[in-house]
C-alpha cells in the first residue's frame, strides 16, 4: 500500500515551498493591480490637470476675441467712438452672457500734453465734470474713456493705467508689439475686496495696421481692455465645486489666486498628486500649482488590491490550515498505528484494520474542511447579490465583480482540492460490487462527458463486457482520459487510443494519446500526491487525478507504468484483475 502523505507527521519542504509560491503570487497579484490603479487614478488627475490648462487657455482666447471685437467696432468708426455708440456696441456684445468672469470691457486713449485738451473738451461734453486721475509724472496719459457695464465699473472711469507700473507696461508692450498684453498683478480700482486682478489690453491704431515699433507710437489711438478679478476669472472658469483639483496661480513670484488654503471646503492637506505648470499667457508667465482635492480623493479610492490580498490570505490560511490539520491528524494516528503495531504485530487482520482506520481519519478531516469552504462560497455569492444593483450600474467598479470571481475560484479549486483527498482516501475502503461493464457504453460515455468527437476516441479491444468492479475502472479511465483532454494544447487535434488485451490472469489495459509528452524526469513524481506539471497557460489541476489512479490500480492488485516522450504522445498501461470470463468479443478497432 501507498504510504499516504504526511505520514511522517511533518510538512514537507516541497508543500512549504507550494505554500510560499502561492503567497508570493498573491503578493505579486496585489501589486501589480495596486500599481496599476494607481496608474489610472494618476491618468484621472493629470486628465484633470490638462482641463484646466486647457481652459484657461481656451478662455483667454475667447476673451481676445471679444477686445478684438472691440477694436474691429473703433477701427470701424476711425478710432472715434462715442460714449452712446460704445454703450450700443457693449450692449450687443453680451459679455455678462457670453465672457463669464470678465468685469466689463472698455477704451484706453493714449494721450500727449498737445491732445489732451481737445480729448478732455470731447470726454466733458458726454460726461459732465469727466476728470484724469491720478496725477503722475510721466509724459503720456491713459485715461480709462468708456468701460461697459458702468455700474460696476464706475469708479475706473478717468483712471489714468500710466500712473502705475504693471498697467503702463503693459499697454506700452501692447502699443509696441500690436499683439495683445496682459498686466502683471494689481488690485482694480472698482474691486471692493481688493484683490488680485489684471488688464487685459488689445491696441487700435489710426489706418491700416502699422509694420514697425516705431510706426506703431506714432499711430497709436488706444487699447481696448477688460480688467479681471482673479477670483471671479476662475469662477467663470470652471466652478470649485465641479473640479477635483485645487489651484493657485503666481506670476513673478506673487501670488494671485489661491485654493491651497486649509479653510477651503475640499482641501486635502495631504493631496494624492500635485504639479506644477507654467504658462505662457499674453506676455506674462503663470505659474499653476494644481494639487487633487478631497473630492479627487473620495472618487479615487480603490479596493480591488485590498480584496485580492485579503482573499489570497485567506485561501492561503485554509491551504495551511489543511497542511496542518492534516500533519497533526497523521501525526496522532501514526502514533496510535505504532502502538497498536506494537501490542499485536503478530495480528495481521488487526493492523489491517488500523491502515483502514487511518483512511477514514484523512476522509473525516478532508471533508470536515468542505463545510467551511462552502461557507466562504456562500458568503461570497451573498455579497455578489447584495451587491448585484452597484455591479450592474453604468458607474459600478469593474475590479470588484473580478475579485468576487477571482476569490469563488480559489474556493472552487479548494473544494476540487478536498475531494480529491477525500476520493483519494476512500480508494480500497470499500469494494465496490463485482458486475458488468461494456467497454462500447464506457467510451461513448466519455466521448460525451469529455465533449470529443466519435473518432477522437478510438477502442481496440477483443472483448467487450468484462466482469469485474465497474466503479473502480471505469474511475481510472476517466481519470486517463481526462488527463489526456486536460494538457492536450489543440482539443480539435487530440486523438485518444484505448486498448484492452486479455491474458491468462488479468486484463491489459493501455490509454495512448497525442499530446505533448512527459519528459523522463517527470515520469515517475506525476503519481504522486499534489504533483502536476501544469504550465502557465495550462488549466489548473489538483494533482491528485494520476494519484488517484495509481492507487486504485494497486489496490486492485495491478501495476501501472507509462511511456512517452516530449512531443511523441503518452502512453499508461495498466493491469486489471479479470474476475470473470469476458462475456462478448467484439472487433478490434471499432470507434466510440
Amino acid at each position: 500500500m501507498k504510504k499516504l502523505p504526511f505520514a511522517s507527521g511533518k510538512i514537507s519542504m516541497l508543500h512549504i515551498m507550494i505554500v510560499m509560491l502561492s503567497m508570493v503570487l498573491t503578493f505579486s497579484a496585489w501589486q501589480f493591480s495596486k500599481n496599476q490603479s494607481e496608474s489610472r487614478i494618476e491618468q484621472r488627475f493629470n486628465a484633470s490637470r490638462d482641463r484646466i490648462v486647457g481652459l484657461i487657455q481656451d478662455r483667454m482666447l475667447k476673451y481676445e476675441d471679444a477686445l478684438q471685437a472691440g477694436v474691429a467696432a473703433m477701427e470701424s468708426h476711425e478710432g472715434n467712438m462715442t460714449l452712446d455708440q460704445w454703450r450700443v456696441f457693449a450692449t450687443h456684445l453680451r459679455i455678462d452672457e457670453k465672457y463669464p468672469g470678465i468685469n466689463g470691457i472698455g477704451v484706453i486713449h493714449f494721450l500727449s500734453d498737445q491732445t489732451l485738451g481737445a480729448y478732455l473738451e470731447q470726454r466733458r461734453a458726454e460726461r459732465p465734470g469727466f476728470e484724469i486721475f491720478p496725477p503722475h509724472e510721466q509724459d503720456i496719459y491713459m485715461p480709462i474713456s468708456f468701460i461697459e457695464p458702468e455700474d460696476i465699473n464706475a469708479a475706473a472711469v478717468g483712471l489714468d493705467v500710466a500712473h502705475e507700473l504693471n498697467r503702463r507696461s503693459a499697454a506700452l508692450a501692447s502699443r509696441d508689439t500690436g499683439d495683445a498684453h496682459i498686466s502683471g498683478p494689481i488690485v482694480l480700482v472698482q474691486d471692493a475686496n481688493a484683490t488680485s486682478g489684471f488688464l487685459f489690453y488689445a491696441p487700435f491704431y489710426r489706418g491700416d495696421l502699422p509694420g514697425g515699433a516705431a510706426e506703431r507710437r506714432e499711430r497709436i489711438i488706444g487699447v481696448v481692455y477688460a480688467p479681471f478679478v482673479m477670483r471671479n476669472l476662475l469662477g467663470g472658469l470652471l466652478a470649485k465645486d465641479l473640479r477635483h483639483t485645487s489651484i493657485s496661480i503666481s506670476d513673478s513670484g506673487q501670488k494671485i489666486y489661491d485654493e491651497h488654503s486649509s479653510v477651503e471646503e475640499r482641501h486635502d492637506p495631504a493631496p494624492m498628486f500635485t504639479d506644477t505648470v507654467n504658462l505662457d499667457v499674453y506676455g506674462r508667465t503663470w505659474s499653476l500649482d494644481i494639487r487633487s482635492n478631497l473630492a479627487f480623493r473620495n472618487d479615487n479610492t480603490y479596493s480591488q488590491p485590498t480584496m485580492i490580498l485579503v482573499g489570497g490570505l485567506v485561501i492561503e490560511a485554509l491551504i495551511l490550515s489543511l497542511l496542518i490539520l492534516m500533519v497533526r491528524a497523521n501525526r496522532k494516528a501514526v502514533a496510535y498505528a505504532d502502538e497498536v503495531t506494537k501490542e499485536l504485530r503478530t495480528e495481521k487482520q488487526k493492523l489491517v484494520r488500523t491502515n483502514e482506520e487511518l483512511e477514514q481519519f484523512a476522509y473525516a478531516a478532508s471533508h470536515d474542511l468542505k463545510t467551511p469552504i462552502r461557507g466562504i462560497s456562500g458568503l461570497t455569492e451573498m455579497i455578489k447579490e447584495d451587491l448585484e444593483d452597484y455591479l450592474s450600474s453604468p458607474g459600478a467598479n469593474p475590479e470588484i465583480s473580478m475579485s468576487l470571481d477571482l476569490i469563488l475560484d480559489r474556493v472552487q479549486r479548494m473544494n476540487d482540492l478536498t475531494t480529491g483527498i477525500i476520493e483519494f482516501s476512500r480508494i480500497g475502503v470499500q469494494a465496490g460490487d463485482c458486475g458488468p461493464l461494456h467497454l462500447c457504453e464506457l467510451v461513448a460515455s466519455l466521448t460525451s462527458d469529455f465533449k470529443l468527437k466519435p473518432h477522437q476516441i478510438v477502442l481496440e479491444s477483443p472483448v467487450n463486457e468484462i466482469c469485474t468492479d465497474p466503479v473502480s475502472l471505469r474511475r481510472v479511465i476517466e481519470n486517463l482520459v481526462g488527463n489526456s483532454v486536460k494538457y492536450h494544447g489543440s482539443p480539435d487535434q487530440l486523438s485518444i487510443a484505448i486498448t484492452c488485451r486479455e491474458t491468462p490472469n488479468s486484463l491489459e489495459f493501455s490509454v495512448k494519446d497525442n499530446g505533448p509528452g512527459i519528459a523522463p524526469k517527470f515520469q515517475r513524481r506525476i503519481f504522486e500526491m499534489f504533483q502536476t506539471l501544469r504550465t502557465g497557460d495550462a488549466p489548473e489541476s489538483t494533482g491528485i487525478g494520476l494519484a488517484i489512479v495509481k492507487k486504485a490500480i494497486e489496490v486492485n492488485g495491478g501495476q501501472v507504468r507509462l511511456e512517452s516522450t516530449p512531443g511523441n504522445g503518452t502512453t499508461f498501461h495498466f493491469q486489471w484483475p479479470k474476475q470473470a470470463a469476458s462475456l462478448g468479443p467484439i472487433e478490434a478497432g471499432i470507434a466510440a
